[in-house]
């Protein structure tokens, strides 16, 4: 028992929240999501790096939590990590292998600490599924701003 409360005060630190006050608490409000163009920003400078950095990988970053506090925690941990938040509960992170690997034994750790029914997905993108993605929304043309429309002159 005294293992776990020592895991959990590590992985909270980390995730930013050590200190005093409710672990729960959060400066600003995490629910809020930049606006979609935004967003559409911050994915484009993720896919449309001209060369692949050795070793780096994107992948999606999905959870389903019921728990209003581990949700804020794992939001709060992925940020600090460097991931992009794309939707409410899906992050976007272009990284090296390794520090995905390392999110994802955080993320067992936590989602080991309690009891719950919760899932957490981290999927892999290669290059051209991720340069096929359709953003639906408002007025967006993901395809004109990457480029991938084609255009025929007559």
């Amino acid at each position: 028992m005294k293992g776990n409360h020592l895991i959990e005060t590590r992985l909270i630190g980390q995730a930013g929240l050590s200190g005093t006050g409710t672990i729960g608490r959060v400066t600003g409000n995490l629910d809020e999501l930049p606006t979609l163009p935004e967003r559409i920003r911050q994915i484009l400078n993720i896919i449309s790096s001209a060369e692949r950095k050795p070793g780096y990988m994107i992948c999606f970053i999905m959870y389903d939590i019921t728990s209003n506090k581990v949700r804020t925690l794992i939001a709060k941990f992925l940020l600090k990590k460097g991931c992009t938040r794309v939707q409410k509960s899906i992050f976007m992170a272009d990284m090296p292998s390794d520090e995905v690997q390392d999110i994802a034994q955080k993320l067992t750790e936590i989602q080991k600490m309690y009891d719950n029914n919760d899932s957490i997905l981290i999927v892999p993108l290669s290059e051209d599924y991720t340069r096929a993605m359709k953003i639906i929304g408002q007025d967006v043309d993901i395809d004109l701003i990457l480029h991938s429309k084609n255009t025929l002159f007559f």
